[in-house]
């Protein structure tokens, strides 16, 4: 099977997680819509290989002397990806239906439904429902409505949690910049907005572990959220040396 679809998912120190997440992605999912799924790992030192291991098609592992960023793992997962689709999702965050969530990303990748003149395309985010309180739903459905408007005005903008695009597009943009610790993402789309579409798609619902929230607190994240986008939009590089794992 030639892959149509790469899904490419960043990882480090994910073990708590990744498996819950890797099976969401079936067999028969991937087969059914030529889905390959590609785990890029930072250089964990807990099971989080071993897990990969099991359930990926294509596992890549940093082995460098320096910390990597995420930006330099999704490009590293490009690079090995074979799709001419790019999923690039994180360890906590899943679509609420991958069956829907596929189906649509599969017609996109064929330039048919309504995605089909975009170029990338921006994921709704909520919190998992089973973590879920009145605050991430007040949060979430403020900040999914705030990356909608940006799409509609034509400035393109999308959370990391969960990006999609074109390979040849984020080839001609250059992938992520790796130098960039934090606002990758935001930097990611605004430079393919300045050359080609990204739409925003409501029904691409996927749902992220609020884990960072609950350390940090709404207000802080968003804060720094602001702080780095602000700086990679000025200066080309974000004001955060490094972004915070949280496990």
């Amino acid at each position: 099977m030639h892959p149509v679809i790469s899904i490419v998912i960043p990882v480090l120190q994910e073990e708590k997680l990744l498996e819950t997440t890797l099976l969401t992605y079936t067999r028969p999912l991937r087969e059914q819509f030529k889905v390959e799924l590609i785990i890029s790992d930072g250089g964990s030192t807990d099971a989080s290989l071993e897990i990969a291991s099991r359930y990926a098609d294509v596992v890549l592992q940093h082995d460098g002397s320096h910390r990597q960023t995420i930006a330099e793992g999704r490009n590293c997962g490009a690079a090995a990806a074979r799709g001419q689709v790019l999923v690039f999702i994180n360890a906590d965050t899943v679509p609420a239906d991958a069956q829907a969530f596929f189906n649509i990303v599969n017609e996109f990748a064929y330039e048919r439904g309504k995605y089909r003149r975009a170029s990338a395309l921006a994921c709704p985010v909520r919190s998992a429902p089973q973590e879920r309180s009145l605050r991430d739903v007040l949060f979430h459905e403020g900040n999914n409505l705030y990356v909608q408007l940006l799409n509609i005005l034509r400035i393109g903008a999308g959370r990391g949690e969960c990006q999609i695009v074109r390979r040849d597009v984020f080839e001609k943009v250059g992938g992520y910049r790796t130098k960039i610790a934090a606002g990758e993402d935001f930097d990611l789309f605004a430079r393919i907005g300045l050359i080609a579409r990204v739409r925003f798609a409501p029904n691409l619902l996927v749902f992220e572990s609020p884990r960072r929230f609950l350390k940090f607190g709404y207000f802080r994240v968003l804060f720094w959220w602001m702080v780095n986008a602000l700086s990679v939009m000025i200066i080309g590089k974000s004001s955060s040396d490094e972004w915070e794992p949280v496990r």
